[in-house]
């Protein structure tokens, strides 16, 4: 009898731990778009996207665009602020700055700045300052954008770079040991995990990130050590984008909008 409820208990731990965890996603709407790459919307409602290297602005109403022939594909586009997007161009050492009618306002060349840099990884941060990885010391750090200034925040990084984002006041990267780690506007450094390998990615949280891996979506969040397959969604796509709940993702001629559920 004891061999019995031993063997049902174990049968029922097996099956109950090893159910697939899964996210639901509820369609919204779609959007036609005929791009190579979908970068996100804004807090206005205006979708971004890049086609044939020019970065077009979009709403019902109205579009700009801009492109720079000789500077060619940016390597990232920062859209957090509306009124002051970024665009950089990792191979010419370059970030060029535009309005909100994607007209430019400032071009910065770090190659000419009086203290060495080469950046690989910049991003808006707050009061006319850039977050910037200088890959010559290996810092973090900022410029200042109107006195063109760097200041240094960080000791040497070890590793390199897989993956970044930035926000206002946090630089968070992911290294190609899939390390996360977190920096702040006063230079503290945070370990904040582990992350699943995946080919693309999205950080959500400070806890959470949106992956996709051999065509499949996944919700990753480390506080629970939980991984959620994220269903409901197109198969086939080019990249997502998560903002307020909402899942967007791109194929070939669309942006399809799902509401998710963070479990």
């Amino acid at each position: 009898m004891k061999n019995i409820v031993l063997i049902a208990f174990i049968l029922f731990f097996t099956y109950s731990f090893g159910q697939e965890k899964v996210c639901l996603a509820s369609k919204q709407n779609s959007i036609s778009l005929a791009a190579d790459q979908f970068l996100g919307y804004d807090s206005f409602g205006y979708y971004y996207s890049i086609k044939n290297n020019v970065l077009s602005k979009n709403n019902a109403k109205e579009s700009f665009e801009y492109k720079n022939i000789s500077l060619g594909k940016p390597t990232k586009i920062d859209i957090q602020n509306p009124l002051k997007i970024m665009l950089f161009y990792e191979n010419f050492n370059t970030l060029i700055l535009l309005d909100n009618q994607l007209s430019e306002t400032q071009k910065i060349n770090f190659s000419e700045n009086d203290i060495p840099i080469v950046a690989n990884a910049t991003g808006i941060a707050s009061q006319n300052r850039l977050w910037v990885y200088n890959s010559l010391t290996q810092k973090l750090g900022f410029f200042d954008y109107l006195k063109n200034t760097f200041q240094s925040l960080t000791p040497s990084l070890s590793g390199n770079l897989k993956y970044y984002e930035t926000s206002f006041t946090t630089f968070q990267w992911i290294d190609d040991q899939l390390n996360w780690y977190s920096c702040d506007v006063f230079g503290k450094v945070t370990t904040l995990g582990k992350v699943t390998d995946f080919n693309q990615i999205q950080i959500i949280s400070n806890q959470e990130i949106v992956f996709s891996k051999d065509g499949k979506l996944f919700l990753q969040d480390l506080k629970t050590n939980s991984i959620y397959t994220i269903e409901n969604v197109e198969k086939s796509f080019k990249n997502f984008f998560y903002k307020d709940q909402i899942l967007s993702i791109f194929t070939n001629q669309e942006i399809t909008n799902y509401k998710i559920t963070i479990p």
